[in-house]
């Protein structure tokens, strides 16, 4: 049974819909899973002309009550987001926030029906779904309320084998001290632990970082290493989790690039994300940890410096397509038959 994955094209003033355009020229991405494609077709037009490739002849739906798939073939739920205006490329503005905002919407409601095993997203711009809208701390907060997920969510990154989770993540960094829990450290280690079970790790070695430079050095530049993160490192590996740590944030990735650990915990947004962008920026996969379904997106942002013209690599939003295609067959071939199913099923 193949998965279905909604897929949209993400800000429509950035490289998204150039992304999503070279996602969708390649056969096999189209073979590789019943593909619902929601947008307004002026952003995916833009983005072929971008991208200067052939569009496939989508199966339009009226919406999603009337969804239906064709192997081979992506159906398309068209937004009029637009307006019938082509979309302002290279800057922040709110009506593209709107149409990324609300094809999220539709994307989330698909996924509350049972009718998509997964989603994957191009790149957003942040500011731009505020300016359109959204209300809550990011895309993956927003989510989380949508699905009904009470507890802890959390960013995953992945680059090659390495992963990583965050304690913190979009808050100012002089919020970041006080939010370093136990239990905060403790979620973050659980959710990549079980996450990277989940794709085939038997027994994952997780490295945890300190939160200040040196890890403290030893309580001189600070005592939450001491604190916090130890005993909440020594009471997981009490729960038979691979948890070691902390580590000084300076040279943990050494180790991970190494292959010494299959992830890394930071503390914070920049400090794991700065290493594992150094890493592999173009081929990065963000991938919302804790949500019922896999959603996936490239650890690229909007780059609107680029958009436009033709340039934008595809390789981390074609892992991320990979990815969620992967996890949601796993969880599709497990459950019960689904509605609106295409002839044949």
């Amino acid at each position: 049974m193949k998965p279905r994955i909604a897929v949209l094209p993400g800000d429509p003033s950035g490289i998204g819909p150039e992304m999503t355009a070279k996602l969708l020229a390649r056969a096999h991405n189209i073979e590789a899973a019943d593909l619902l494609l929601i947008s307004d077709p002026l952003v995916l037009d833009s983005g072929w002309r971008i991208a200067g490739a052939a569009a496939p002849d989508p199966l339009r739906v009226a919406g999603l009550d009337a969804l239906t798939f064709e192997s081979g073939r992506p159906s398309l739920l068209a937004q009029d987001t637009m307006h019938g205006r082509a979309p302002v490329l290279g800057e922040s503005n709110a009506h593209s926030g709107k149409a990324s905002f609300e094809a999220m919407q539709l994307a989330t409601e698909a996924v509350r029906r049972g009718l998509v095993d997964g989603i994957v997203f191009a790149p957003l711009n942040k500011h731009s779904l505020r300016l359109g809208g959204l209300q809550h701390e990011d895309e993956l907060r927003y989510m989380q309320e949508r699905f009904d997920v009470p507890g802890f969510v959390c960013e995953f990154n992945i680059t090659g084998n390495l992963w990583t989770s965050r304690v913190t993540s979009h808050v100012p960094l002089k919020d970041v001290a006080a939010l370093i829990t136990g239990d905060a450290v403790q979620d973050a280690v659980r959710i990549i632990h079980g996450a990277l079970v989940r794709a085939g790790v038997e027994a994952p070695r997780i490295a945890v970082s300190g939160l200040n430079p040196h890890a403290g050095d030893g309580g001189s530049i600070g005592t939450e290493e001491i604190e916090v993160i130890a005993p909440a490192v020594h009471a997981l590996q009490a729960q038979g989790i691979d948890a070691r740590g902390p580590y000084s944030p300076d040279t943990v990735f050494i180790g991970a690039r190494r292959g010494d650990f299959d992830a890394v915990v930071s503390m914070y947004h920049d400090q794991g994300q700065i290493a594992m962008k150094l890493m592999g920026f173009e081929q990065g996969v963000t991938l919302h940890g804790g949500l019922p379904v896999p959603v996936a997106t490239s650890a690229s942002g909007s780059a609107f410096d680029i958009a436009g013209k033709g340039v934008a690599k595809i390789e981390g939003l074609q892992h991320a397509f990979d990815l969620c295609v992967r996890m949601a067959r796993e969880s599709a071939t497990s459950s019960s038959p689904r509605r609106g199913a295409s002839p044949g099923r």
